[in-house]
């Protein structure tokens, strides 16, 4: 029986369920595994686990493609969502059709397919223009002075995030998700942003090597970011195999991954990402410095904590180093990139306040964040 063959036949019994609530341990989540492991799983050097179950036609075609040779994609669906900015099905599509940039899915290598990114084009026209329609005002801006342009930004986005939430509450559980949320970005940390390196010069993209050689661990394997967030992940009792969790995250966390993999892989956009990076090493300090706090109140080790502690430290840092030397080196160098350096720091934080209020929303209401365990599409 094929994998989709299984997905039918037991999509009936995830709807039937109503456990949404640590992603660890729920009997959702048991269920999933229990399907999985009538799989034969996927051979392939990347180490990718099963691919993902699809969430609507869109996902369905690319993972459906992928098990197959290049140059077998055929006909597609018509891109008709609700909303591109964070619709399930065509961030999950989008996710896996730069996710081949990456690592290796399937042994079929789709990388430089044709059909295939044209289909991606398409799907990233569908975003992008969804993201203008938001945040158009900051793209058509060209202020002499960026970083109080990027300050400014920073006043005016909302006080709540999730970290906050952490500060005195929160529970073990709602990390372990909030964990399993980070996963997609951050087992992968710095790879995205190395696009960029090539695409700056001079003071720019100094401040971007020094920038990706905190992130790569400073040439020792084990102290890479990506590595120490696998240790976190550990600790939590979670997997922390690379792409494990991909199938339970939400278009609103996919989307903020696809806007930095969007971004990383244009040329056009390396001004934007500039923005994106920027806006992050700016703003992640002290919800570090919460989030390491939290996991030392829950009890987990020091080793379980590095990912956070390191990075409160290292990007105390990083913060003069995005505002002097990136973003203004960018733009002494090409100046006319200004509008596009705000409206990737402005798309940034659009899309991390949607997921904050979807997060935070859910666990008010006392329900998982996560993708519905049911594996429900919008076929």
């Amino acid at each position: 029986m094929s994998r989709f063959d299984l997905f039918n036949k037991a999509q009936s019994n995830f709807i039937a369920l109503d456990a949404r609530r640590s992603p660890a341990f729920s009997p959702a989540l048991l269920r999933i595994r229990e399907v999985r492991s009538t799989v034969e799983p996927v051979q392939n050097p990347g180490n990718w686990p099963l691919i993902p179950w699809p969430r609507g036609p869109l996902s369905d075609a690319v993972i459906a493609a992928l098990s197959r040779a290049p140059g077998t994609l055929g006909k597609l669906p018509e891109i008709n969502v609700s909303d591109a900015l964070t619709d399930d099905d065509l961030h999950l599509a989008l996710y896996l059709c730069y996710e081949v940039h990456y690592r290796d899915l399937t042994p079929h290598d789709w990388e430089w397919d044709t059909d295939l990114l044209r289909f991606r084009a398409q799907l990233e026209d569908a975003f992008t223009a969804r993201l203008l329609d938001e945040v158009a005002s900051h793209h058509s801006r060209s202020p002499f002075d960026v970083t109080t342009a990027l300050d400014q930004l920073l006043e005016a986005a909302p006080p709540s995030s999730v970290s906050t939430h952490f500060d005195s509450g929160g529970t073990l559980d709602q990390m372990r998700e909030f964990c399993v949320h980070k996963s997609a970005s951050h087992l992968r940390e710095g790879d995205p942003q190395a696009f960029a390196i090539p695409r700056l010069s001079g003071d720019a993209k100094a401040a971007l090597i020094e920038i990706q050689y905190d992130d790569v661990g400073s040439d020792i394997a084990r102290r890479t970011h990506a590595s120490m967030f696998a240790t976190t992940l550990e600790c939590l009792g979670l997997d922390p195999s690379y792409g494990s969790y991909v199938e339970m995250l939400p278009g609103t966390t996919l989307a903020g991954v696809n806007l930095v993999s969007m971004f990383a892989l244009h040329r056009k956009w390396r001004a934007a990402l500039v923005g994106q990076v920027a806006i992050y090493e700016m703003t992640s300090n002290e919800p570090m410095e919460r989030y390491a706090l939290a996991l030392d109140r829950f009890g987990i080790a020091p080793g379980g904590r590095r990912y956070f502690d390191t990075h409160a430290t290292v990007d105390m840092h990083h913060v003069n180093g995005a505002r002097a030397r990136l973003v203004s080196g960018l733009m002494a160098a090409e100046p006319e990139l200004g509008p596009q350096i705000l409206f990737g720091a402005a798309a940034m934080l659009l899309l991390e306040e949607i997921f904050t209020r979807h997060v935070l929303d859910s666990w008010e209401r006392g329900r998982s964040s996560l993708a519905p365990w049911e594996m429900r599409t919008n076929s």
